[in-house]
């Protein structure tokens, strides 16, 4: 197993991988020595969209928590889709769509960033400092949810 750190801000991305799996990616104040699968150091700085040919197995798994992994997988780079939206692709609540982020032990891989409130960001730990700067990187907008009329939001 390979781990190392690369800056984000003030953060640090910790990776552990083996080969194209990652087994989990974490922001912290400290790193660890090492260096990190290079695409994510270029999405990163903005030079790539995908973290191809890197791998995340939670998408894999059976159940409700996979069914939400693979929608949020699928959320194209630059895009958005709110907790209730995920919650009908993998025909749940948005409060399991919740719960399934806040576990979701590699992000970027399944890029729970691009999962937003109806109104607003919604959540992200350890700071939502890190969720706007993804957005930010990756250009994604969430003015269509201000477009969204009366009767038209998502309850959550």
């Amino acid at each position: 197993m390979s781990e190392g750190s690369c800056r984000l801000g003030l953060w640090y991305v910790n990776v552990s991988w083996d080969g194209e799996i990652v087994h989990r990616i974490r922001f912290q104040r400290t790193g660890i020595p090492g260096p990190v699968p290079e695409v994510i150091t270029r999405y990163l700085s903005g030079k790539a969209t995908t973290f191809e040919p890197l791998v995340s197995l939670l998408p894999d798994q059976s159940g409700t928590y996979g069914r939400i992994y693979k929608a949020v997988q699928a959320i194209p780079y630059g895009s958005v889709q709110t907790y209730g939206e995920i919650a009908r692709q993998a025909d749940t609540s948005p409060r399991a769509v919740g719960l399934a982020m806040s576990r979701n032990i590699t992000p970027l891989l399944v890029p729970c960033h691009r999962v937003v409130a109806s109104q607003g960001l919604g959540g992200f730990t350890p700071d939502i400092w890190i969720k706007e700067e993804l957005l930010r990187i990756e250009g994604a907008t969430i003015k269509r949810l201000a477009r969204q009329g009366p009767g038209m939001q998502e309850h959550e």
